[in-house]
């Protein structure tokens, strides 16, 4: 069956990450009844909680998707102790690319890398990290951007930060109205660190807001009851703070109206064995034969190499489900497992779809010459 290449591409991104969220056009839409959608609402202002002990790191909170009500809820900001000492959280980010919208997972490492050029605030102002610093194993507190009572904490010194970043709302990078930042060529050095993914506290957090009504930006109109709390997943502790306003005026659902709700949706699959072939794409037509054929078989050799990379993964993933059968490993020991074979998988089709996305643009930018 023919796909068309923008489908493949929502196809693709619906397994690359939890969430997608594309802009195709009307008839692609009634093919499939998939949502159109712009990005995620304005970054809502808010207060931070103080800081309750030495060793936490602060997390700026962020818009996700829950596809299943086709809505974005809030993640609350919060204060989570680091998993390593040294170690430093790079915020998540969404991203505007092929059509899509797409959510670059937060991480834990050595460096704060690229995450979108976002002004989180708090000392993540788009570029770095402003609001500490680890010395020995001890990290310090720059009390100039953060809510850290000197009583309790003793690490601290006071730094003015001068922010040059035009200072807005706005949630997310590239498209209609985003930030235009690109990651410089020492945070594209830092995203090959040793990284560690969000740890359970911060997963289980997520969790949390997700199954919170109140989260959603539906019924909070983009200023949440809950903003950040003092600790993961500490909804109802005092030290909760709610946001002050919104960041923008809302503009209600149709930011992610669907003209069809009860079309399934392709899962998200947690084991590269589990992932579709993928749709090749059409032949390619610039009206030069000889240029055709040179961008088929690099079309030809893409695909084989993906698969060959597909099965390797699938592969290697089968070994470490069977090493884990023949050690009777607990249930905490599969669940870790398997959340690393998701985010492998993931992974790997979010750079296929990014390598078919290059080889695409290259043929149209061919197609245009004469």
């Amino acid at each position: 069956m023919h796909i068309t290449s923008s489908i493949r591409s929502l196809l693709f991104a619906v397994i690359v990450l939890t969430l997608v969220v594309l802009t195709m056009p009307t008839a692609s839409v009634a093919q499939i009844g998939i949502a159109i959608s712009i990005g995620p609402p304005a970054l809502p202002v808010y207060e931070q909680p103080p800081c309750p002990a030495e060793g936490y790191l602060w997390t700026p909170g962020y818009w996700a998707y829950d596809y299943d009500i086709s809505d974005y809820y809030w993640v609350p900001g919060t204060w989570v102790l680091a998993p390593q000492v040294g170690f430093l959280w790079t915020p998540g980010w969404w991203g505007w690319g092929g059509g899509a919208f797409l959510f670059h997972e937060g991480y834990w490492g050595p460096h704060v890398g690229f995450y979108g050029g976002i002004s989180y605030g708090f000392g993540y102002f788009g570029n770095g990290y402003e609001g500490g610093r680890w010395d020995h194993d001890h990290f310090y507190y720059n009390r100039t951007v953060n809510n850290v009572n000197v009583t309790n904490i003793h690490n601290t010194y006071n730094t003015t930060v001068i922010n040059n970043t035009t200072v807005n709302r706005v949630s997310y990078n590239g498209g209609n109205g985003g930030i235009s930042a690109r990651p410089t060529s020492e945070e594209e050095r830092f995203a090959n660190d040793r990284h560690i993914a969000p740890i359970a506290a911060q997963t289980e957090h997520a969790q949390a807001a997700r199954s919170n009504p109140q989260m959603r930006a539906s019924v909070n109109q983009g200023r949440p009851s809950i903003a950040a709390t003092p600790r993961p997943g500490a909804f109802n502790d005092r030290a909760a703070v709610p946001a002050r306003e919104a960041g923008a005026p809302y503009r209600g659902n149709a930011q992610a109206a669907r003209p069809e709700n009860n079309v399934p949706r392709p899962p998200t699959p947690n084991d590269a064995k589990e992932l579709q072939p993928h749709t090749r794409p059409p032949a390619p037509n610039t009206g030069n034969p000889k240029l055709d054929q040179k961008y088929q078989r690099q079309q030809d050799k893409m695909a084989a190499q993906q698969e060959q990379q597909h099965q390797k993964l699938a592969a290697q993933q089968e070994k470490e489900h069977q090493q884990l059968a023949r050690q009777n490993a607990n249930e905490a020991a599969r669940q870790q497992v398997e959340q690393r074979h998701q985010q492998q998988t993931q992974q790997l089709e979010q750079r296929h779809v990014q390598q078919q996305q290059q080889l695409q643009e290259k043929q149209q930018r061919g197609g245009g010459r004469k």
